[in-house]
């Protein structure tokens, strides 16, 4: 399993990923000022998964075996554990850990910058070995 993480593939993965957490990252900041933070995560999450979806299947996987709907189904299923996951993160850096740290800068910025990456190898397997097998 190792070496999954030391493939060319993980590393157009991350890059395609980056791009994707730019938009997530993005939108989250523009969301925010007409919604609260954690509706604007969900959201903005929402935007960089169809950024994702669409860049992994063409520079990552190729599409796999799956039927287009198919593999959508199954991508939005394993980003659902993980927006869980960076939702989780973001919120406990946001509200409880960069508070008594007493980081008050720029706070939601790094505690969402966190909690974008927190799922990057649990989306690799499952986009590896469901989405696009």
């Amino acid at each position: 399993m190792i070496d999954a993480f030391r493939s060319r593939q993980f590393l157009i993965f991350l890059l395609t990923g980056g791009v994707a957490a730019c938009v997530n990252f993005g939108a989250r900041i523009v969301l925010n000022r007409w919604m609260g933070f954690s509706a604007a995560i969900v959201v903005a999450y929402l935007l960089g998964m169809v950024t994702a979806f669409v860049l992994a299947r063409t520079f990552v996987f190729g599409g796999g075996q799956l039927a287009l709907h198919r593999s959508a189904v199954y991508f939005v299923l394993v980003n659902a554990v993980a927006v869980l996951q960076t939702w989780a993160a973001s919120l406990l850096l946001a509200l409880y850990v960069l508070p008594a740290l007493g980081v008050d800068r720029f706070a939601a910025e790094i505690a969402h910058g966190i909690g974008v990456i927190v799922p990057v190898f649990t989306s690799y397997l499952g986009h590896k070995h469901l989405s696009f097998r």
